[in-house]
């Protein structure tokens, strides 16, 4: 282990608490792996179900959006 110190303060005077919630915050990014967990989910739990489909637009389209797709 090196004995450069893993966290340094460049400016300001953090009291306990805020240099406590600092390093809480520091080693929740650092142990935080890159990649998503891969969980199995439903259909009701999909992101995609959030975002709205794209508008069609021209003669009839008021017409069809009503339609099921």
């Amino acid at each position: 282990m090196s004995d450069q110190p893993l966290l340094r303060i460049v400016r300001g005077t953090p009291d306990d608490v805020e240099l406590a919630a600092l390093t809480a915050v520091v080693a929740v990014a650092a142990s935080a792996s890159g990649e998503e967990e891969t969980e199995t989910s439903s259909a009701w739990s999909a992101k995609t179900t959030l975002v709205r489909r794209q508008l069609d637009h021209g003669p009839g389209a008021w017409r069809a959006s009503g339609l099921p797709r």
